[in-house]
This record gives structure tokens, sequence and C-alpha cells, in this order.
């Protein structure tokens, strides 16, 4: 099973993009730097437990201790999203949670397929967890004959061919690429054409698409290349 924590980030950015129309008719919507956006979630996860203890208030100093980001810096991400503390109280931890959830598309339903049902693809569609962050997986395609008309975590497996006319019907808002990288740019041609409006992407490719296609890529590979780079760094400082 994957690790909600770990993905959610890249999912709230996936959400706020991809509810961008809603954005359009409401010019009161806050556009914010993609940087904050990738905080808001941490902030959110914070205040939920506080919220789950019924403690009432957090000040921007407590958080900062807790997430390691400066408190000027949170104050300021907070302030996009017209959300104020009280001096010397700090925010009040429910209101918090309600309107980060409500900003970043958390309290609403993003239906989606996984498109590849290999080892990556099955754990996210065995990771229900995901609801609780609005991705709601229905369905997952692929081409391989063994798994087309089976169950997967529950949830049924299409052959990969059939996604135009089941696009039509169902209109799902995301695809999620867990396909081999050879077959990536391919599977998202297949994905936008059949009018899926945004594109998770786990695949090392670099997805080319139309400017009214929201992709977000979530690269296994480049975090592990960090680890592996700052551990050679640390391994290196202590041997000289």
């Amino acid at each position: 099973m994957l690790d909600v924590q770990k993905i959610e980030v890249n999912l709230s950015v996936n959400c706020i993009f991809n509810n961008m129309s809603e954005a359009k008719k409401s010019e009161s919507r806050a556009i914010l730097p993609e940087p904050s956006i990738r905080r808001l979630p941490w902030y959110l996860s914070y205040a939920r437990r506080l919220d789950n203890l019924n403690v009432e208030y957090v000040s921007s100093t407590q958080i900062s201790k807790e997430l390691n980001v400066r408190s000027s810096q949170i104050a300021k991400d907070l302030s996009f999203l017209n959300i104020r503390g009280k001096t010397r109280i700090g925010y009040e931890v429910h209101s918090l949670v309600t309107e980060l959830e409500e900003f970043l598309g958390f309290n609403r339903h993003h239906d989606a397929v996984v498109i590849g049902t290999g080892s990556l693809g099955t754990a996210l569609m065995q990771d229900h967890g995901l609801e609780y962050y609005g991705l709601n997986i229905v369905a997952g395609f692929d081409v391989r004959s063994e798994v087309i008309g089976k169950r997967l975590g529950g949830l049924p497996v299409h052959d990969i061919k059939d996604l135009p006319a089941w696009q039509r019907e169902h209109g799902v808002s995301i695809a999620i690429l867990t396909v081999p990288v050879d077959h990536a740019q391919e599977a998202a041609d297949l994905a936008i054409a059949s009018g899926v409006p945004a594109l998770w992407n786990f695949t090392p490719c670099r997805i080319k698409a139309p400017n009214d296609v929201v992709i977000t890529n979530t690269s296994i590979y480049a975090h592990l290349a960090i680890i592996y780079n700052k551990m050679h760094t640390l391994i290196d400082n202590k041997q000289g």
C-alpha cells in the first residue's frame, strides 16, 4: 500500500489546477505560487491532527516548529486565502481545516482512472485512503489480456482500447499514468483524445500535451536520485 502522506502534496496541486474552470468563475479565488500550494497540505495535515485532539487555536509559531517552515512564510501562504489569525491567539483550528480543504479540493470528489495496472497502478487502485483527499479511482485500464475483465482492489480493469467510449459515458476528470515509460506518451495521447482533462504522470517521461490539459508529474526516480545524492554527500563529508 502506498503512503498517502507522501503523495498528498502532488495530489493537492492536481486538484487545484484541475478545478481551474471553477476558479475562473470566481474572481475571489486566490491564485497562489506553486511553492505555496505545495506547503498547504502540510498545514492541513497538522491542523487536522490538532482538530482531532479538540485543540481550538494554533499559532504560526507552533506550526513553524512542527513543520520547520518560517512562521512569516506560513502567515504569507495563508493570507493568500484570506486566512488570518487573531493577535496572541492564532488561527482557529477547525476553520483552518475547513478553509484549506475547500481550497485544495480535498472536500470534493475527483473521479479518476489508472492507466497501467502493474505493481504501482495496482497499489494506487487498492489505496482507498486517497478518497480522504478527494481522489476517487473508479477503474483501471490495461493492454494485458490476463488482467482485462478482472478486478483489482475491488475495481474493474478494462481494455485500454475501450477508454474513449468508456470516458464518454463516465467522464472522469483525471487519468493516472503508471505505464512503462516507452508507452507513456501514447497513453497520455489516448487519455487526452478521450477527453480526460488532467493527467497525473508517475512515469519518468516528460509528457507533451495541449496547454488546456493539466499535467502533474510525480517522479519516484527523481526523489530516489535526491536521496542517493544527499546520502553520498553525507558519507563524503564524514570521510573527508
